[in-house]
């Protein structure tokens, strides 16, 4: 049998990278521009090699009674990780997929196909605007990850947006979104003060190291208008390889202080991660 061999190609975004895992067959890492931006094992959807994947996947896991199909909006498609992990542990999900560049859409659909009868539907769109033209109260979970590079877009930060996110979201719906920063956090704590204009419920996962600001790194901001099973998720990421803590409450309040909500005239996309952050070759 012929070993697999890298795919390069240019992408609206910049260079995709397609590489084999040697050590799984028809497993795949993504990057664009060297950046990292999803694991694919096509024989095995369930493993996730990347952690902020595994806690984005608990918060799916805890959602709702297991096996129990969940209708799911993915912002950020990349290789469709989490979608191929949704159609595996909750068959019947209905999943859209909204990423912008359409020259990694084709890619990925060349290359790392979704299995039949998925019910997964990718569409080449820009995430805000999807949002905002969705109809009310048509999603169980709105998955955010979306990188423009290695930044998560500006007009994804706002009071606005959030907005948008709360009203296609189903009562009791959850959103969450993968973001990084490091310490003074301001890109952080601005986050938890928009998502805070919006949602009644908050909470946070990240590993202890990015809390207490030694090291820049992932974290997720979860919102809903109902309590989130906190409980639950602290099991399940306190048992990971590296493992996290989920933050709500006064632990929330400490970290946001001061901050100020976010409107579309101030809004900046994420930090830049420090050389070699989230880099590979």
């Amino acid at each position: 049998m012929n070993e697999p061999i890298p795919v390069l190609r240019a992408v609206d975004g910049g260079t995709a990278k397609l590489m084999p895992d040697v050590d799984r067959d028809r497993a795949w890492l993504l990057t664009v521009d060297g950046a990292p931006q999803s694991y694919v094992d096509l024989d095995d959807p369930v493993h996730l090699e990347f952690e902020y994947v595994r806690r984005l996947a608990h918060v799916v896991d805890c959602a709702a009674d297991e096996g129990e199909p969940l209708s799911l909006l993915h912002l950020g498609g990349g290789a469709l990780t989490l979608p191929r992990y949704v159609a595996a542990t909750r068959p019947g999900s209905r999943q859209d997929v909204i990423e912008y560049d359409a020259g990694l859409v084709a890619l990925v659909a060349e290359h790392l196909p979704m299995p039949a009868h998925s019910d997964v539907t990718v569409h080449a769109a820009d995430a805000r605007d999807w949002v905002e033209r969705s109809p009310a109260d048509s999603f169980d979970m709105l998955i955010a990850d979306v990188f423009g590079g290695s930044r998560v877009p500006a007009h994804l930060t706002t009071v606005a947006y959030a907005r948008a996110a709360e009203r296609v979201l189903r009562p009791g719906g959850i959103y969450a979104a993968n973001l990084a920063d490091g310490a003074p956090f301001a890109f952080l704590r601005s986050q938890l003060a928009t998502f805070a204009e919006v949602f009644s419920e908050l909470a946070l996962i990240a590993e202890p190291a990015v809390l207490r600001g030694r090291r820049f790194g992932n974290a997720v901001l979860l919102a809903s208008q109902s309590p989130i099973d906190t409980a639950s998720l602290a099991r399940r990421t306190a048992s990971d390889t590296f493992p996290a803590r989920v933050e709500q409450g006064s632990g929330l309040a400490r970290l946001m202080r001061d901050a100020e909500p976010v409107d579309d005239a101030s809004a900046v996309g994420s930090p830049k991660p420090p050389g070699g952050a989230f880099t590979v070759g």
